[in-house]
């Protein structure tokens, strides 16, 4: 992966957080510096399954790439607020 290939998985890492955040419902009680954190793991996991599926390099914007990449972050989000959640709640 080049240099070029890591900056824009940070970027989308952003904003697949983000929207990762919006498309599950109800509210996540995380910070947003994990969900962005977990979006950016996401990019970097749904580009590699993308790789291995062999649809990683298509012409034009790779939709199929992005959607396995807010799959994996609406699945790492929702772990995450489980696990923060329960962390959370046994130091009460």
């Amino acid at each position: 992966m080049e240099i070029t290939g890591i900056i824009s998985a940070l970027v989308i890492g952003l904003i697949i957080g983000a929207l990762a955040r919006l498309v599950l419902p109800g509210k996540q009680s995380i910070p947003i510096w994990l969900t962005i954190l977990v979006g950016i793991v996401a990019a970097f996991i749904g580009t590699a399954i993308a790789g291995f599926g062999g649809y990683a390099e298509t012409p034009g914007i790779d939709w199929w790439e992005l959607i396995t990449q807010l799959v994996v972050a609406v699945v790492g989000v929702s772990v995450v607020a489980g696990l923060w959640s329960g962390r959370k709640g046994s130091h009460r």
